[in-house]
């Protein structure tokens, strides 16, 4: 009778977990943003709240109509949402506009800088150390693929190695080491120093007693030698969303020429509508598959 028992809890809990990965009946918006290059859609996170529910906001209220991707680096990322970018006139530098207000970071480790995840832009850590994120302005990650090697390299904790090879090289015994930093200093070769310090990476690490290299879980290995990305960014600003459809609207606009602010030379304008989907229509639309958390008791 037992074992009749365990059999029925088993199969009510299988159907609960196969409803929760496909969204059951609830529903969710799907945002399309319009560009000249295509259509991008795309859903925002659960799991980050206050960004999806701010984001939506703006959207349904027409904020992000007219607006420019302002910031466009190829093998990075576009950027938009300043309202300032509205009608500003060819060559004007933009990237400051936004609402008064800014949102607390949302971090979470399961949602990554992975090609076309969008993340809130924010001023910098010297004069924003909580990291909070820009009430209006975000971007969506084009990046590059990755080796393992290539990733590994991106997960270092350079700031606390900098502050180590600062005082390495003061040593007497290093005066060599200090002298070829400076040198590179002066004359702006930063790729070349930043070399120089990763060669001492080890070295380092054993006289300090210190790990340099920051943890890479499974979801991070597998995204980002396969789709790419930006892992450096991880943990540092807030990812609230992901694009389903269009990635290849990303390469077009990261593809355009720009000047010396990485403003595109020809005006890339965007339009934002919000639509509200049962989710299971948006898996069926556009493959996404949805994953909730399930406590079995």
């Amino acid at each position: 009778m037992k074992s009749y028992k365990f059999i029925l809890i088993t199969v009510f809990q299988l159907s609960l977990f196969l409803t929760a990965c496909s969204g059951g009946g609830k529903k969710d918006y799907l945002i399309t943003i319009k560009t000249k290059f295509g259509e991008m859609k795309a859903i925002l996170y659960d799991a980050t709240p206050k960004h999806k529910a701010n984001f939506i906001k703006l959207a349904k209220e027409g904020y992000y109509d007219s607006l420019l991707f302002h910031r466009v680096i190829n093998q990075f990322m576009i950027q938009t949402g300043d309202p300032n970018s509205k009608g500003a006139a060819p060559g004007v530098k933009l990237g400051n506009g936004g609402p008064s207000y800014t949102i607390p970071p949302e971090f979470n480790p399961n949602l990554i800088h992975q090609k076309g995840a969008i993340a809130a832009a924010r001023e910098g850590d010297n004069i924003n150390p909580k990291k909070e994120s820009s009430g209006s302005q975000f971007y969506i990650v084009q990046g590059k693929v990755y080796t393992l090697d290539e990733l590994k390299a991106t997960r270092i904790n350079y700031n606390e190695l900098y502050k180590d090879f600062n005082d390495y090289v003061r040593k007497p015994e290093n005066k060599a080491l200090f002298d070829q930093a400076v040198e590179l200093q002066k004359e702006n070769k930063i790729d070349s120093l930043r070399n120089l310090i990763l060669s001492k990476k080890d070295a380092m690490a054993k006289e300090y007693d210190v790990n340099f290299d920051l943890p890479l879980s499974d979801l991070q290995i597998q995204k980002y030698t396969t789709v790419g990305g930006v892992p450096h960014l991880d943990g540092n600003y807030t990812v609230f969303g992901q694009v389903i459809d269009g990635l290849d609207v990303i390469d077009k606009i990261a593809a355009v020429k720009t000047d010396a602010n990485d403003r595109p030379i020809d005006d890339v304008m965007l339009t934002v509508t919000v639509t509200e989907m049962p989710r299971k229509k948006i898996t069926k639309l556009y493959g996404y598959h949805y994953r909730q958390s399930i406590i079995i008791i």
